[in-house]
């Protein structure tokens, strides 16, 4: 018998009290946080689908590992343990440990980027492309037509567009620092890659000679769509299809704050071993030593545990269908959507919601303020706030889609959780045609989305 029913394939040993607001309440709160979510105070927030990053909750295996962690400085047991978990899934040989995803970004980009650099993705994530861009370099996004449709259906809208890569290579030779591959296509939408995309990425690269990175955070949850979505894979495991797609690369950076079910920690694995000594030098000045890179043992432990329990087939098969069961909920109350669902969260098309609230008054950022508004639900905007830019004329360039994600954190929230996120946008849609914009009041160079300062537009 198939059930209807997902049922978390786990039992849950500790629970965290949430703290429950007034609508009142919360008006109040978002002023007082310049109506940017990042900046409100998490016990003021219900629901915190802000981001998955580090956000899991981790397993009594996880828990019990952390107990065994080595704290020695160098050569400790603990990384080890990491250190034989990430070359077996990777295929690579030199590892550097580190505290987080960006960390990684900042060391590699840092060393391949510079002024007159171009950097090629499907699409750069935000602390990627303040990374490159942080050192002089230039970010471009080539994902597939496809990709920037939300309503369209198509299985691998995270797809990079490989015929204006090959044209890119050509037009940018000498001075392509590197190709990213990020999988699933988290500023895309959470949209998955093919194994034939990627394949045929990584054949571009290597008649160019240009190395091919793996943004890799949910590549677990990408390994599962190609499961279920490529009939040639179909037979593989889902840990044997990361292998796959490891395989194809020469690099590859992975936030393990997702996909390997931890609070915190990262790492950067790569094959070339001159390219590995100059990111560990920068890896010794900036995170710490060689074997421990910003990390406890603790949190080493916790992540060689958390690469092998991500790959669980009871695990993933909830996952996407919690996350699925989430975004056709919303489809049926005629929630404007990208289509077909994400791996990790559910995307708003925000432009389609609010056709009245034009891109420079950011309609987004206007459903960030909404949802937390009626329902004490954080998210967050993917759209002209974070990836707007200012014209020589100062006004904007909008983003190619306004979007606002609900980011699932693993193991977090059960079905009642989500019942409740879905009755809050019953009220959305309601008032929908009452919402107006916001406008930017004060914004730093590199990752405004973070601290930003707004004002609805009609306020003075």
């Amino acid at each position: 018998m198939i059930h209807r029913t997902i049922i978390e394939p786990f039992r849950i040993k500790s629970v965290e009290p949430i703290g429950l607001s007034t609508e009142a309440e919360r008006v109040a709160y978002l002023k007082d946080a310049h109506y940017n979510p990042f900046l409100l105070r998490s016990r003021d927030v219900i629901i915190d689908l802000m981001t998955d990053s580090g956000t899991s909750a981790m397993s009594a295996h996880q828990w019990a590992g952390m107990m065994e962690g080595d704290e020695a400085y160098a050569g400790s047991r603990s990384w080890e343990r990491m250190l034989a978990e990430v070359q077996d899934l990777t295929g690579m040989e030199h590892v550097l440990p580190t505290h987080q995803g960006r960390a990684a970004e900042r060391i590699l980009y840092g060393h391949l980027g510079g002024p007159g650099k171009v950097f090629i993705s499907n699409t750069h994530f935000d602390t990627t492309r303040a990374n490159i861009e942080f050192t002089g370099a230039t970010a471009i996004d080539i994902p597939i037509a496809e990709g920037r449709d939300p309503a369209l259906q198509h299985p691998f809208k995270g797809n990079m567009d490989v015929a204006e890569l090959d044209h890119l290579l050509k037009e940018h030779k000498g001075k392509v620092g590197a190709v990213i591959l990020t999988v699933t296509n988290n500023s895309g939408g959470g949209q998955p890659v093919s194994m034939a995309n990627a394949e045929g990425v990584a054949a571009i690269c290597k008649r160019h000679c240009v190395p091919l990175l793996l943004d890799c955070c949910r590549i677990a949850e990408n390994s599962w769509f190609i499961q279920h979505r490529e009939e040639e894979m179909k037979e593989l495991s889902y840990r044997g299809i990361a292998q796959r797609l490891f395989a194809l690369a020469d690099g590859a950076i992975m936030s393990a704050k997702k996909d390997a079910l931890v609070n915190m920690g990262g790492f950067l694995s790569l094959r070339d071993a001159a390219l590995a000594e100059a990111c560990i030098n920068l890896l010794i000045i900036t995170e710490g030593f060689t074997t421990y890179g910003g990390l406890s043992g603790r949190d080493m432990e916790a992540i060689a545990i958390g690469l092998q329990e991500v790959f669980d087939p009871h695990y993933l098969d909830y996952r996407i269908r919690s996350t699925t069961f989430v975004g056709e909920k919303l489809h049926r109350l005629g929630v404007p959507l990208m289509r077909p669902i994400g791996g990790h969260a559910v995307y708003i098309d925000a432009k389609a919601l609010y056709p009245q609230i034009p891109p420079d008054q950011y309609p987004g950022q206007a459903l960030v303020c909404e949802l937390y508004k009626l329902g004490g639900i954080r998210s967050v905007e993917i759209g002209s706030v974070m990836f707007g830019t200012y014209l020589p004329d100062g006004s904007l360039k909008p983003s190619p889609m306004e979007l606002v994600r609900l980011a699932i954190p693993r193991r977090v929230y059960t079905q009642s959780h989500m019942e409740y996120v879905a009755e809050t946008f019953e009220e959305i849609m309601r008032t929908r045609e009452k919402v107006r914009g916001y406008r930017i009041i004060k914004e730093p160079k590199f990752l405004r989305h973070f601290t930003a300062h707004f004002l609805e537009a009609d306020s003075h």
